[in-house]
């Protein structure tokens, strides 16, 4: 691929790498989190701020989906209800700086593409929509009504409405989601990417498979009464900081922990609460119990295992290890799948595990002397080929004990952004039931489409192909958070029409369609007045939790439009001032889409009732609440998954893409991934000592990446991205790991999770290449 020139605003060849941290948090991350919320919001609104992040007064944390502890469980909010990555997202939403039409005059949008996400978004809040034109070198200010005609005007030159495509991130709020694809379908297309498809899609389709239903079956509280917790390709550290309190809790009730991962994580080895005397100036909380150093791809395998030696058990010493009275009510397919499992192929095991027969068979045996067991995951199950058969043999596993709808035990994805989960509630998907699309059609009187609509990755080959023209992008960095960034940059640059809905600039609004839009939108930080007076929205937490989100800031600019008032204002200007929906009415009382939610949307009657109660209401889960499984048989479904081992040729390594400690998904806040030991660089790859030797290279070589991948028809293809400095660092054997979004031009557009279309961003093989300089 052609390279982009450097960057100009980060110097690679400063990096400093010192020894991996030993434990997450403690006085240090509270003084980062004051520094740099300092730092981009001043002192005073630093203390106005902080404080009202995650409580029942304020607004829900624009950071992750962890849920907040619920009166009804017994449990308390603390003072500080946040955690250092969400003081940094807080601070970058909140921040004093601004970008107005000078800048956009000074910067052409060629030398803005020459810049890093860290640079664009550190320049500031965006202040008034701005419009590039075909042909122009610069963005221009735009009145609000002239940017909804040249959109509406674009829209409506489509061929056809599935011409365009409405993405949408986890940001969005409740209502503007469900006003979005209310829009969206209205106009005519069921095309409703959403950053799910990249990453928790394999759980929901194998959930679903297993369950009946995609979303997770345990409360916090379940969580914090477990026996025990195994946290499988998650790194809380990092992306879920507050989680690391509810698995302190485990450990303070006398639970146990496994972790899994090809990295040994600060965040799963100790956890020093800042919260705590113990945790500022004690060595805090060990956490892991047990860490198995897995190598990437090998989870399936290893859970195979695990479901065998339980299997095996009970053969054993009958009905003493699972819970045949729940197998022979609840489940489906026990036998077959049992057939299957009972013979551990332990050669085969060890291979794609890297772990040895002697722990796999402890963890078995914690498996078995637990009475409440809970597994956590997140990316690192999710984004593989064999992404959906791993998840459902963590559901086979739950299933053999029965420990889903049981207090202390269940299926827990961890959910990566703040709203990703309520946005599905609402409709955001491209495979909505037709039982959601007619109760759309009789709630509001307008005929929308039964055909199912692109995911993200579909909507990436749509525009390649020019089947897909026009991206409307609620929120999110559709650029940098998808796979193949030169495919990705060159279909977006190869639409009609690009409108991004935004608070910050990011890599999206600098790589435009022939006619580009960049809408600023308020925060979630920030009062929402509509005519009716100030307006709350909703969330739903990674618990199934729906609350309510309430900002308390002066927006950043008069100029501001809220989600809501966006989706309402282009959709009037879109449909005409005829259409059934009334638009108008949802845009001045957010009322008004509630009453329209809880006639639609399954669990949420009485849903502007509801969402008043200080703590939100849980969304309604059968298998949890009632051991009732809506599937295909009824009951839920044991499934056969055999391990596929990923082929590594020689002189190879398995790289997965993750995230710096100093960032939130495309989000780049700084250059201190401090847990690891690294500071002031981001085009790195960490690669196990050992591995570094055997491919001729040492520790801090410069080095060209080089991604190899077959395709389906047996062709080869390759991708390089360049000047990655080795760093040596404990990784598993044959295993190595970049930061994205700078590893992503190496992750095939065609690279997929079976069934769930999820890009395969943890298991790219690659080559190092000494970088020619």
């Amino acid at each position: 691929m052609v390279e982009r020139a450097p960057d100009g605003d980060i110097d690679e060849d400063a990096l400093r790498v010192g020894e991996p941290g030993q434990a997450a948090a403690g006085l240090t991350g509270v003084l980062v989190s004051l520094q740099r919320s300092r730092e981009q919001m001043g002192l005073g609104r630093t203390v106005r701020t902080l404080p009202l992040i995650n409580q029942r007064a304020g607004f829900d944390c624009p950071g992750c989906a962890w849920p907040d502890p619920l009166a009804a469980d017994g449990a308390r909010r603390k003072p500080a209800e946040f955690c250092e990555n969400g003081a940094k997202a807080v601070a970058e939403e909140a921040t004093t700086r601004r970008i107005g039409p000078d800048f956009f005059a000074r910067y052409p949008v060629a030398e803005l593409a020459q810049r890093t996400d860290h640079w664009l978004g550190r320049q500031g809040r965006l202040t008034q929509p701005m419009i590039l034109r075909r042909g122009e070198s610069h963005y221009r200010p735009i009145g609000w009504d002239a940017a909804f005609d040249a959109i509406a005007e674009n829209l409506s030159s489509l061929g056809s409405p599935d011409e365009a495509a409405f993405y949408t991130s986890g940001r969005t709020s409740n209502e503007a989601a469900f006003a979005y694809q209310l829009l969206v379908r209205c106009f005519g297309t069921n095309n409703l990417p959403d950053c799910s498809n990249m990453c928790h899609e394999s759980s929901g389709v194998a959930l679903t498979e297993a369950i009946g239903i995609g979303t997770g079956s345990v409360s916090l509280a379940d969580v914090e009464h477990a026996d025990l917790v195994l946290v499988l390709g998650q790194n809380p550290g990092t992306n879920h900081p507050r989680m690391l309190g509810s698995l302190e809790e485990v450990k303070r009730r006398g639970g146990r922990i496994v972790a899994v991962n090809p990295l040994p994580e600060a965040g799963l080895m100790r956890f020093k609460n800042p919260q705590r005397p113990s945790g500022i100036v004690g060595r805090g909380t060990a956490l892991a119990d047990e860490f198995a150093q897995i190598r990437i791809g090998g989870d399936l395998a290893l859970l195979r295992a695990l479901t065998g030696l339980l299997v095996r058990a009970d053969d054993e010493a009958p009905g003493t290890v699972l819970d045949h009275a729940f197998i022979e009510s609840h489940t489906h397919g026990f036998a077959e799948f049992a057939d299957q499992v009972r013979r551990v192929d332990w050669a085969a095991t060890e291979r794609a595990t890297g772990l040895d027969r002697a722990q796999v068979e402890r963890i078995a045996r914690m498996l078995i002397g637990s009475e409440r067991t809970v597994v956590c995951w997140a990316m690192g199950l999710t984004q593989h080929k064999q992404g959906v058969a791993t998840i459902r043999e963590v559901a086979n596993l739950m299933l053999l004990r029965g420990m889903i709808g049981k207090p202390g035990a269940g299926l827990c994805p961890v959910r990566g952004h703040s709203n990703v989960q309520g946005d599905r509630t609402m409709g955001i998907f491209e495979k909505m039931p037709a039982s959601f699309l007619r109760a759309l059609e009789r709630e509001f009187g307008v005929a929308v489409p039964y055909d199912h609509g692109m995911d993200t990755v579909e909507v990436l080959h749509g525009m390649r192909d020019g089947r897909v023209r026009a991206l409307i992008a609620m929120g999110g960095n559709f650029a940098a958070a998808t796979p193949d960034t030169e495919a990705t940059e060159q279909a977006l640059r190869g639409c009609a029409l690009t409108v991004h809905v935004s608070t910050k600039l990011n890599r999206s609004h600098v790589v435009p369609g022939a006619t580009a839009l960049i809408l600023p939108t308020l925060g979630r930080t920030e009062r929402d007045v509509q005519e009716s007076g100030e307006q709350f929205v909703t969330v739903e937490d990674s618990m199934s939790v729906v609350h309510a989100s309430r900002g308390r800031l002066r927006p950043a600019s008069g100029d501001l439009l809220s989600e809501v008032a966006i989706v309402c204002r282009l959709a009037r200007r879109l449909l005409g001032a005829d259409h059934p929906v009334r638009w108008e009415e949802f845009e001045r009382d957010y009322d008004a889409i509630r009453d329209r939610i809880a006639r639609v949307v399954p669990g949420c009657a009485d849903y502007n009732r509801r969402v008043r109660r200080p703590d939100g209401f849980v969304m309604p889960h059968p298998p949890r609440d009632s051991r009732t499984f809506p599937t295909r048989t009824g009951r839920a479904n044991f499934t056969v998954n055999v391990p596929e081992p990923i082929e590594v040729p020689d002189g190879r390594l398995l790289l997965q893409t993750l995230r710096s400690h100093d960032q939130y998904n495309t989000t780049v806040y700084g250059l201190s991934d401090r847990y690891r030991g690294i500071e002031d660089a981001r085009r790195v790859v960490m690669v196990n000592e050992a591995d570094i030797a055997a491919l001729g290279f040492a520790d801090g070589d410069l080095v060209d990446l080089v991604s190899e991948w077959t395709d389906p028809h047996g062709s080869v293809e390759e991708r390089r991205a360049e000047r990655f400095r080795i760093v040596s660092y404990p990784t598993a054997r044959g295993c190595a790991a970049a930061y994205y979004p700078e590893a992503n031009p190496l992750v095939p557009l065609g690279a997929v999770a079976d069934k769930s279309n999820t890009p395969v961003s943890k298991a790219v093989v690659v080559r190092l290449e000494a970088h020619e300089r």
